[in-house]
């Protein structure tokens, strides 16, 4: 009698374990496909990225690029997940999911995007593109590829730096959602008084920060030898070009002489390319 107890003990101890397990790993399974209904003062498409409205956590809005830290999830269908949280079901909901696979919608901004590239906010609001340096928190990494030129489902144009205007396209792709961190984040530290295209474009050569004295000093050095080096240029092939109508037989040997000239001026310019990079880099 105490022997039969005690199996039935133990195999109620092991029932026990295994569907503690069990459980335990189907709600881990699940927890990452949960999404919480929200509401929104406008329609938002699936694939959006949004973001909570400032002083009201009850609301989203499509997420911009200058609130990138405030990044919540994308939005997906209500039956896109296994489990569902809603919230006023009086009011149309909007269903957010933080992690998981989804389609987000991305942009060709910042060029095509790989299955493995980060994503992060484009310059188009709730679009995501391919994370850079330049920006904090991603979305997730992309399980397909987006290349800009097949799978497109609209464009849109977008101002450069420059004033000049650059077409996007946008198309949707699966990324593993989880907001996060951009391992890759280095963002370029302003100068004082000097530009941010100059700091950049010394960040880029140096991969540190350098000081406005140097950079200035290397954009002189540089602007220098251009301007040598075109002034060389132009002499030469005017000057030729008006030896060759003077002297048409001595084609050959003017044309000898403006490579020689042409050679001249691009060993100028690439001294100055150098003397600009060993002043930054050391």
């Amino acid at each position: 009698m105490f022997k039969h107890k005690r199996i039935v003990e133990y195999s109620l101890l092991a029932i026990g374990l295994f569907l503690f397990l069990f459980v335990g790993f189907q709600a881990a399974a699940h927890a990452q496909n949960v999404t919480q209904g929200y509401q929104s003062d406008t329609s938002l498409q699936q694939g959006v990225i949004v973001q909570l409205v400032p002083g009201d956590a009850t609301k989203v809005e499509p997420l911009s690029q200058t609130s990138e830290t405030s990044m919540l999830g994308v939005v997906v269908a209500p039956n896109d997940a296994p489990v569902t949280i809603t919230g006023d079901n009086t009011k149309t909901q909007t269903y957010v999911a933080t992690y998981g696979q989804y389609n987000v919608l991305v942009s060709s901004q910042n060029g095509p995007i790989k299955a493995g590239d980060s994503v992060s906010i484009s310059a188009i609001d709730g679009v995501g593109m391919k994370a850079d340096a330049d920006h904090e928190v991603i979305i997730g990494k992309a399980i397909q590829s987006f290349d800009g030129a097949s799978n497109v489902q609209s464009t849109a144009t977008l101002k450069t730096s420059g004033g000049s205007s650059k077409t996007v396209a946008i198309g949707r792709i699966q990324v593993n959602i989880n907001v996060a961190h951009n391992p890759a984040y280095n963002p370029v530290t302003p100068q004082a008084g000097v530009p941010a295209i100059l700091s950049r474009a010394a960040k880029i050569v140096t991969d540190k920060p350098v000081g406005a004295v140097r950079i200035y000093a290397s954009l002189a050095i540089l602007t220098v030898c251009i301007f040598i080096a075109g002034g060389i240029m132009y002499a030469g092939v005017r000057t030729g070009m008006t030896a060759i109508g003077r002297n048409p037989l001595a084609k050959k040997s003017i044309v000898h002489n403006l490579i020689e000239v042409t050679l001249g001026a691009i060993i100028i310019f690439l001294i100055g390319v150098i003397a600009v990079y060993l002043l930054l880099k050391i």
